[in-house]
């Protein structure tokens, strides 16, 4: 079941206006009749009737993605565009039907402009819009001019108030998704560190056995030994077993601090699963070796905060759909990240201060970063990361 967000919701509530507003189209043959008293052709009514309907069709294709981040600068040419349209739209409605409906239209217009403008732009688009109609209110028979002035601060009122409420949803929406991507950072961060804790652990009771147990077996089976030369008889039997199992025990413990410490890498398998859950608007295929573990940390970390930060570019920079993430290790004893998406790529590429930062991360141990990308192809990344310090 699609989650039914507050985003959907607003659109749904305007779409709701919108359609109210066209009521009075159903009533056929009284609106045809008024507009025939007042010396106007009956086909004003189709006319009425298509700006009505083209009003709806753009709106609908224009909050389609509301709420989607950074659109090109074509895109955001496009959007206001159809602003300017909608608008045009509206006040031909209002003057056609002699009617406030236009305002009404412009209400649902101010639902969509803080989704596409900035706030300062889009309070001056909301305000010209609105008195865009004193024309058409100073035309009316009984209306003066400042009549039509105070009608359009009225409407202006229930503008502001919808151009707000749309605002609050839009830095809401923001906030939230500021707020996923911090969770997620903080839940792999969390698994790094278990494993660090889990690792440090291994390490401090295989350094127990091996300096407490290690050595006092070692002079305990010195001791056996000096005892076995001292004794004879049945004593020296029992002398002779107390070093064999003595022996045993040293070779037992040596065995289990040897795979405490082979077994001493940090698996980043959880950490990057729960970085990659939950990214809205995104499909991520992650692809990992069947057991992926690192065992420097700090390289651990630069890997998980390469990932995050390719993970942060398709969303809101390439604005993919789809992000196929691979980690390799090579036999030269690197590990290799091939990062896919199927955004819009870039014709001129601008590194801004996520990928400057991923760079510096890799330069510091020794590793290198690679970006292919092309109008309307993606981005490819690739990440070689040596597994071991160089000298």
């Amino acid at each position: 079941m699609t989650e039914f967000n507050h985003i959907r919701l607003l659109r749904y509530a305007s779409l709701f206006t919108y359609a109210c507003v066209g009521i009075p189209l159903l009533q056929f043959d009284t609106v045809v009749a008024e507009m025939l008293d007042r010396g106007r052709p009956a086909w004003f009514y189709d006319i009425w009737l298509g700006s009505y309907l083209a009003f709806g069709l753009v709106f609908w294709f224009l909050t389609h993605d509301m709420g989607s981040r950074n659109p090109s600068g074509l895109r955001r040419l496009a959007q206001i565009g159809l602003l300017l349209l909608l608008n045009f739209l509206a006040i031909a409605v209002g003057w056609l039907s002699q009617s406030g409906l236009c305002a009404l239209l412009l209400v649902v217009v101010s639902v969509a402009l803080p989704w596409i403008l900035n706030v300062r732009v889009g309070i001056a688009w909301m305000i010209l819009q609105n008195f865009s109609l004193l024309p058409l209110f100073a035309s009316w028979p009984t209306y003066s001019l400042s009549l039509a002035a105070w009608q359009a601060i009225m409407y202006l009122g229930i503008s502001a108030t919808t151009f707000f409420t749309s605002l609050i949803a839009r830095q809401q929406a923001e906030a939230r998704e500021d707020q996923r991507r911090l969770n997620a950072e903080l839940r792999a961060t969390r698994a790094l560190l278990a494993e660090s804790s889990r690792l440090g652990e291994r390490m401090r009771i295989s350094r127990e056995l091996h300096d407490l147990v290690g050595h006092h077996l070692t002079a305990l089976s010195l001791n056996l030994e000096v005892a076995s030369h001292l004794v004879g008889g049945k004593a020296q039997e029992h002398v002779r077993q107390a070093q064999s199992v003595a022996r045993l025990l040293l070779t037992d413990v040596r065995e289990v601090v040897s795979q405490l410490r082979e077994d001493d890498s940090i698996d980043l398998a959880a950490a990057l699963q729960s970085l990659t859950e939950g990214v809205p608007g995104l499909s991520i295929h992650l692809d990992l070796p069947q057991r992926f573990t690192i065992d420097d940390p700090r390289r651990a970390q630069v890997l998980l905060r390469c990932a995050q930060e390719i993970i942060t570019n398709a969303v809101r920079h390439a604005r993919a759909q789809n992000l196929w993430l691979s980690f390799e290790r090579t036999p030269d004893r690197k590990l290799t990240i091939h990062a896919r998406d199927d955004g819009r790529g870039a014709t001129l590429l601008k590194q801004g201060n996520g990928l400057t930062g991923m760079r510096e991360r890799l330069s510091q141990v020794g590793g290198q970063l690679d970006i292919v990308t092309a109008k309307d192809q993606g981005f490819t990344l690739d990440v070689w990361l040596p597994l071991e310090a160089t000298q």
